[in-house]
Protein backbone atom coordinates (compact mmCIF):
# COMPACT_ATOMS: atom_id res chain seq x y z
CA UNK A 1 0.00 0.00 0.00
CA UNK A 2 0.87 3.41 -0.03
CA UNK A 3 0.12 6.70 1.30
CA UNK A 4 0.70 9.01 -0.97
CA UNK A 5 -0.76 12.71 -2.73
CA UNK A 6 -0.56 13.09 -6.27
CA UNK A 7 -0.86 16.77 -7.36
CA UNK A 8 -1.69 18.29 -10.56
CA UNK A 9 -2.35 14.72 -12.20
CA UNK A 10 -5.74 13.30 -12.71
CA UNK A 11 -4.90 9.43 -12.66
CA UNK A 12 -8.65 8.82 -13.47
CA UNK A 13 -9.06 10.72 -17.19
CA UNK A 14 -5.64 11.83 -17.82
CA UNK A 15 -4.61 10.91 -21.52
CA UNK A 16 -0.73 10.74 -19.99
CA UNK A 17 -1.32 8.01 -17.59
CA UNK A 18 1.41 6.98 -15.51
CA UNK A 19 1.67 4.94 -13.24
CA UNK A 20 2.20 6.38 -10.09
CA UNK A 21 5.52 5.08 -8.56
CA UNK A 22 7.40 6.65 -11.72
CA UNK A 23 5.77 10.05 -10.77
CA UNK A 24 8.46 10.43 -7.99
CA UNK A 25 10.89 11.09 -10.70
CA UNK A 26 9.98 13.49 -12.57
CA UNK A 27 11.35 16.51 -12.29
CA UNK A 28 9.48 19.89 -10.77
CA UNK A 29 9.25 21.65 -14.11
CA UNK A 30 7.30 18.48 -15.11
CA UNK A 31 4.14 20.56 -13.17
CA UNK A 32 3.59 17.13 -12.01
CA UNK A 33 4.17 15.86 -8.47
CA UNK A 34 4.33 13.28 -5.98
CA UNK A 35 4.01 13.81 -2.52
CA UNK A 36 4.55 11.79 -0.06
CA UNK A 37 5.85 8.54 0.72
CA UNK A 38 5.57 4.80 -0.85
CA UNK A 39 5.02 3.17 2.50
CA UNK A 40 5.40 -0.23 1.06
CA UNK A 41 5.87 -1.50 -2.62
CA UNK A 42 4.48 -5.11 -3.52
CA UNK A 43 6.14 -7.19 -6.20
CA UNK A 44 4.28 -10.52 -6.95
CA UNK A 45 6.24 -13.18 -9.09
CA UNK A 46 4.99 -16.90 -10.39
CA UNK A 47 8.77 -17.40 -11.38
CA UNK A 48 10.67 -16.41 -8.81
CA UNK A 49 10.20 -17.83 -5.62
CA UNK A 50 10.38 -14.91 -2.29
CA UNK A 51 13.79 -15.24 -1.49
CA UNK A 52 15.02 -15.13 -5.16
CA UNK A 53 13.62 -11.99 -5.90
CA UNK A 54 15.03 -10.92 -2.57
CA UNK A 55 17.91 -12.14 -3.42
CA UNK A 56 18.18 -9.55 -6.83
CA UNK A 57 19.61 -7.04 -4.32
CA UNK A 58 21.78 -8.07 -2.20
CA UNK A 59 23.14 -5.66 0.43
CA UNK A 60 20.90 -2.50 -1.15
CA UNK A 61 18.26 -0.79 1.33
CA UNK A 62 14.56 -0.93 -0.41
CA UNK A 63 11.07 -0.41 0.71
CA UNK A 64 10.08 -3.32 -1.72
CA UNK A 65 9.04 -6.33 0.24
CA UNK A 66 8.61 -9.64 -2.18
CA UNK A 67 5.85 -11.73 -1.45
CA UNK A 68 5.17 -15.31 -3.33
CA UNK A 69 2.26 -15.56 -6.20
CA UNK A 70 -0.21 -17.16 -3.73
CA UNK A 71 0.19 -14.24 -1.33
CA UNK A 72 -2.11 -11.55 -3.72
CA UNK A 73 -5.20 -12.61 -2.78
CA UNK A 74 -4.37 -12.08 0.89
CA UNK A 75 -2.70 -8.48 0.47
CA UNK A 76 -5.02 -6.51 -1.95
CA UNK A 77 -7.31 -5.89 1.29
CA UNK A 78 -5.26 -2.52 1.97
CA UNK A 79 -3.83 -1.81 -1.64
CA UNK A 80 -4.47 1.38 -3.41
CA UNK A 81 -3.13 0.70 -6.91
CA UNK A 82 -2.72 -2.67 -8.62
CA UNK A 83 -0.86 -3.01 -11.47
CA UNK A 84 -0.60 -5.44 -14.49
CA UNK A 85 2.99 -5.25 -15.42
CA UNK A 86 2.79 -8.45 -17.62
CA UNK A 87 1.58 -9.72 -21.02
CA UNK A 88 -1.05 -11.55 -18.92
CA UNK A 89 -4.20 -10.17 -20.72
CA UNK A 90 -2.70 -9.38 -24.21
CA UNK A 91 -4.06 -10.65 -26.97
CA UNK A 92 -3.16 -14.14 -27.54
CA UNK A 93 -2.08 -14.47 -23.44
CA UNK A 94 -4.03 -16.11 -20.91
CA UNK A 95 -5.71 -13.63 -19.16
CA UNK A 96 -4.07 -12.57 -15.73
CA UNK A 97 -6.05 -15.03 -12.85
CA UNK A 98 -6.17 -12.64 -9.84
CA UNK A 99 -9.19 -12.03 -7.69
CA UNK A 100 -10.26 -8.58 -7.63
CA UNK A 101 -12.79 -9.06 -4.30
CA UNK A 102 -10.38 -7.53 -1.36
CA UNK A 103 -9.24 -4.83 -2.98
CA UNK A 104 -11.08 -1.84 -1.41
CA UNK A 105 -13.56 0.56 -3.28
CA UNK A 106 -11.26 3.34 -3.65
CA UNK A 107 -8.47 1.25 -5.81
CA UNK A 108 -7.20 2.24 -9.10
CA UNK A 109 -6.66 -1.03 -11.13
CA UNK A 110 -3.77 0.01 -14.07
CA UNK A 111 -3.20 -2.78 -16.73
CA UNK A 112 -0.52 -1.56 -19.36
CA UNK A 113 -1.77 -3.63 -21.84
CA UNK A 114 -3.16 -1.82 -24.87
CA UNK A 115 -4.13 -4.76 -27.20
CA UNK A 116 -6.88 -5.08 -26.05
CA UNK A 117 -7.52 -2.51 -24.66
CA UNK A 118 -10.33 -3.77 -22.65
CA UNK A 119 -8.63 -6.25 -21.10
CA UNK A 120 -10.42 -8.90 -18.70
CA UNK A 121 -8.74 -7.54 -16.01
CA UNK A 122 -9.64 -4.04 -16.19
CA UNK A 123 -13.26 -5.40 -17.74
CA UNK A 124 -13.63 -7.11 -13.95
CA UNK A 125 -12.51 -3.97 -12.60
CA UNK A 126 -15.57 -2.10 -14.12
CA UNK A 127 -17.61 -4.62 -12.95
CA UNK A 128 -16.85 -4.28 -9.34
CA UNK A 129 -17.41 -0.12 -9.47
CA UNK A 130 -13.05 0.06 -9.41
CA UNK A 131 -11.41 3.14 -11.59
CA UNK A 132 -9.36 1.68 -14.21
CA UNK A 133 -6.71 3.22 -16.29
CA UNK A 134 -5.52 1.43 -19.12
CA UNK A 135 -2.04 0.79 -21.14
CA UNK A 136 -2.64 3.28 -24.42
CA UNK A 137 -0.64 6.37 -22.16
CA UNK A 138 1.93 4.24 -21.30
CA UNK A 139 2.09 2.84 -25.24
CA UNK A 140 2.19 6.81 -26.59
CA UNK A 141 4.23 8.16 -23.96
CA UNK A 142 7.09 5.33 -24.41
CA UNK A 143 6.77 5.70 -28.20
CA UNK A 144 8.25 9.31 -27.97
CA UNK A 145 11.86 9.02 -27.52
CA UNK A 146 12.35 6.33 -30.48
CA UNK A 147 10.01 8.75 -32.98
CA UNK A 148 12.11 11.29 -31.82
CA UNK A 149 15.41 9.89 -32.35
CA UNK A 150 14.06 8.33 -35.93
CA UNK A 151 12.49 11.37 -37.33
CA UNK A 152 13.87 14.62 -35.80
CA UNK A 153 10.49 15.51 -34.11
CA UNK A 154 9.47 15.27 -30.87
CA UNK A 155 5.99 14.33 -30.70
CA UNK A 156 3.41 15.85 -28.37
CA UNK A 157 1.37 13.28 -26.85
CA UNK A 158 -2.57 14.83 -27.15
CA UNK A 159 -6.67 13.69 -26.63
CA UNK A 160 -5.77 13.61 -31.04
CA UNK A 161 -3.16 11.89 -30.98
CA UNK A 162 -5.02 8.93 -28.46
CA UNK A 163 -8.09 9.17 -30.79
CA UNK A 164 -6.52 8.23 -33.78
CA UNK A 165 -4.69 5.53 -32.22
CA UNK A 166 -8.05 3.93 -30.37
CA UNK A 167 -9.56 4.01 -34.19
CA UNK A 168 -6.63 2.31 -35.50
CA UNK A 169 -7.23 -0.16 -32.65
CA UNK A 170 -10.37 -0.84 -33.81
CA UNK A 171 -11.52 -4.15 -34.37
Amino acid sequence: YAAYEAKNIDLLTSTANLAVFGLRHLGAESGQTFQGTIEESRIYDRALSADEIRDLALNQPSAIKPYAWEQSGAALNDATLLVNGTTLGMKGQPPLDIDLQPLPPTAVVYDIVYVPLETPLLAAARARGLATVDGLGMLLHQARPGFSAWFGVEPAVTPELRSFILADLAP
